[in-house]
């Protein structure tokens, strides 16, 4: 993998991280503004603190080798989910597109990395 790679994989994966533990922290200290946006998205509020949890772990997870396809199957299906829930509603998607986008890009990186070591041991 050429350095430039690696640099953006990290770069993006780091903002992608950032971009989940900040609305993670919102569903703890700011329930209540999120009790009110998922009730317009007719999303049970008790799903707030499990949902800012996970989220939390799955960030972990991809920084965990052993764990990193499961956090990008995860994310990805609950950011599909959550710009399927903000369509419905007529609400804005770009929320969620955003650290969607990064993911693939964090994926793909990720991808080229994995490649480069098992062409590396050969």
């Amino acid at each position: 993998m050429k350095k430039r790679d690696l640099i953006i994989y990290r770069v993006v994966t780091i903002l992608f991280s950032a971009f989940l533990l900040g609305g993670a922290e919102m569903y703890f200290f700011k329930h209540d503004m999120l009790a009110e946006m998922f009730t317009s998205l007719g999303v049970p509020v008790e799903v707030i603190y499990p949902m800012g949890a996970i989220k939390i772990l799955g960030v972990i997870g991809l920084w965990v080798d052993k764990l990193k396809h499961l956090a990008y199957l995860g994310f990805s299906i609950d950011l599909i989910a959550a710009i399927i829930a903000h369509g419905i509603a007529e609400q804005p998607v770009i929320g969620p597109a955003i650290p969607l986008v990064l993911l693939i890009i964090s994926f793909i990186y990720y991808r080229k990395w994995l490649s480069y070591q098992v062409t590396a041991q050969a």
